[in-house]
């Protein structure tokens, strides 16, 4: 399903099929993308790495099942702005929703859990300090660990007496530094690396 936004109308597409997302979300340019992982022709995940891969200003949600797979943590990797369970109450649902287009993440609890225990334990991590990790100040460091480890900015703030907009430039000029779009490539950075 595709959702868009804009001052004076708004637009809800469904797509039956990953490929049939693709294209619309290439005819429209959606503010948000509600995206299920398993679906005919292409999936989810595929059709993730093909909008990312577009540079449209795009965020995308992943629905998914209770039991996390790898293809959630592929699409979270690729660009996607979190994940949802499908059984979701719809006022969550449309909160997350709300959550991504502001250009925040979202991530479904036990889903995260779960994602973390998998990066943890993959034999595919890549461990070790990347080049680009170590262009990072001592600052920018202490703020990658924090959010990494799933801290908001209010709460890094509140932690480290900083105000929240200096957390954000922080963070914003790490995202730069790693080339990652968002704080949910964070985590996954820092897992993949074997950083935390």
């Amino acid at each position: 399903m595709l959702i868009e936004s804009q001052p004076d109308m708004k637009f809800v597409a469904e797509a039956s099929d990953g490929a049939e997302a693709v294209r619309l979300a290439q005819a429209t340019n959606p503010d948000v993308i509600l995206m299920d992982v398993r679906m005919p022709v292409m999936d989810g995940l595929e059709a993730t790495q093909q909008i990312v891969a577009r540079g449209l200003d795009t965020r995308i949600l992943i629905l998914t099942t209770f039991d996390l797979d790898k293809a959630v943590a592929k699409a979270v990797a690729s660009g996607a702005s979190g994940f949802v369970l499908k059984d979701a109450d719809p006022e969550f649902l449309l909160a997350a929703i709300r959550t991504v287009h502001s250009g925040s993440e979202v991530f479904a609890a036990q889903a995260t859990a779960d994602l973390i225990r998998r990066f943890s334990q993959s034999p595919n991590r890549l461990g070790g300090e990347p080049e680009e990790f170590k262009a990072l100040t001592e600052r920018e460091r202490e703020m990658f660990f924090l959010a990494a480890k799933g801290m908001s900015n209010g709460e890094i703030a509140a932690q480290e007496f900083l105000s929240e907009a200096t957390v954000k430039t922080h963070i914003s000029r790490i995202l730069a530094k790693l080339s990652l779009r968002d704080r949910v490539q964070l985590v996954v950075f820092a897992y993949e690396h074997g950083l935390l």
